[in-house]
């Protein structure tokens, strides 16, 4: 972990999305310095799925040793957002960093992705990163520190990165173009850059997104925090960076990411993949696992899925193969199910006996290209907690 210098001491940082996970894990790290911090978040009142509201931030904020200032915001309104910097200013005296970590994510497919969904993406991330810069940039002008600091990916046009999410990605970029751009027009008076994981992070969206038991895969906050703090340490002239986490924390002389991580040992990189063929699986595992799943079917199970599940799975032991679980006391076979099924997977046979053991998360192999999913989303995370109960067997 990063020790705290207590240079971030008076300062005032301005944070959207602040309530919970990212942003108020860099609230707190900034907090232990003595700094004063904006709570710039929607939440005024507990979600019943993502804990933490703006108030209980505020007070978490002033127990580490900061000043908090909880401000409800939606980052897609422009008055709030004005009427929030003018708080700050008014309470604080001005502004020395903006982090924009207020973002939408879908990680669905062009054509599962409802417009309503896309325009929401679009106008949290793209648009709300623009404007909440633009009602700073007045402020940080008049600061020594003066840092922006986006939590979006490096500017990479590999395919690999659109194929799955498609309007995330272009969300996610447009506040990376931000960067960008202007990185290069406040050049002198504003440090302008983007942070983004090595590695998933471990927060309550992301439980939500991937269901319990994908934190073992994922590291904690901290090391976003830290990653932010040590930024925040440089001077304006560290200008126009798209930075992984953990490479700056390297540079800043850690070597033990072990204490990053929920499980140690356990956290897999997302990163580019060259395309290899699928490595062999173990003689008939899929008709293996499709046998041990027939065996847990219950109607209580069926009951509470209802839902028909497709695989188009390559490799050796491939193919179609379905899983019913809608039909009374459920069904698996070889080829396509006798109803037009919900969800379709396409996978490797490996990848999916991987799957159905417990080794490879669904959220994450979706994520990193292994898995492709066509249909309800809501129903292939059903499977996914579904599995997590029959990982024992398998």
């Amino acid at each position: 972990m990063l020790p705290n210098t207590g240079k971030l001491a008076g300062c005032t940082v301005f944070i959207t999305g602040a309530s919970r996970g990212i942003g108020k894990a860099i609230a707190l790290k900034a907090a232990k310095d003595g700094a004063n911090i904006v709570i710039a978040a929607k939440t005024t009142q507990e979600h019943p799925k993502l804990p933490g509201t703006i108030y209980t931030a505020a007070e978490e904020i002033e127990a580490a040793g900061g000043k908090a200032l909880p401000c409800a915001v939606d980052v897609r309104d422009e008055q709030q957002i004005n009427n929030a910097v003018e708080k700050a200013v008014e309470q604080f005296g001005g502004i020395d960093i903006l982090v924009n970590n207020a973002s939408a994510i879908s990680l669905t497919n062009t054509l599962e992705t409802p417009m309503k969904r896309v325009d929401l993406m679009m106008n949290v991330n793209t648009r709300g990163t623009y404007l909440t810069s633009k009602a700073c940039i007045p402020y940080l002008k008049k600061s020594k520190i003066a840092h922006i600091l986006n939590l979006s990916p490096p500017l990479n046009l590999n395919p690999l990165w659109f194929k799955q999410h498609c309007a995330y990605t272009i969300a996610k970029y447009g506040m990376s173009m931000c960067v960008l751009g202007m990185a290069e027009e406040f050049k002198g008076e504003i440090a302008v850059n983007a942070l983004w994981p090595k590695t998933a992070i471990h927060t309550a969206a992301m439980d939500m997104l991937g269901g319990s038991g994908i934190e073992s895969q994922c590291r904690k906050v901290d090391i976003i925090a830290d990653a932010a703090y040590s930024i925040f340490k440089k001077p304006k002239s560290f200008t126009g960076n798209f930075i992984i986490d953990e490479n700056i924390l390297r540079e800043e002389g850690v070597k033990n990411f072990d204490v990053y991580a929920i499980k140690p040992g356990a956290v897999p990189e997302l990163k580019e993949e060259k395309p290899q063929p699928p490595p062999k699986p173990r003689s008939g595992a899929v008709e293996e696992t499709f046998r041990i799943v027939k065996d847990s079917l219950t109607d209580d199970v069926v009951q509470a899925t209802q839902a028909i599940y497709q695989f188009e799975l390559s490799g050796e032991d491939g193919g179609t193969w379905f899983l019913d679980l809608k039909s009374k006391g459920g069904n698996v076979g070889y080829g396509e199910p006798s109803h037009q099924a919900d969800v379709v997977m396409s996978m490797s046979t490996d990848d999916f006996v991987k799957m159905f053991s417990g080794k490879l998360k669904p959220t994450m192999a979706f994520m990193s290209g292994k898995l492709k999913i066509k249909g309800n989303m809501a129903l292939a995370i059903k499977l996914e907690k579904l599995m997590n109960q029959m990982n024992a067997r398998l």
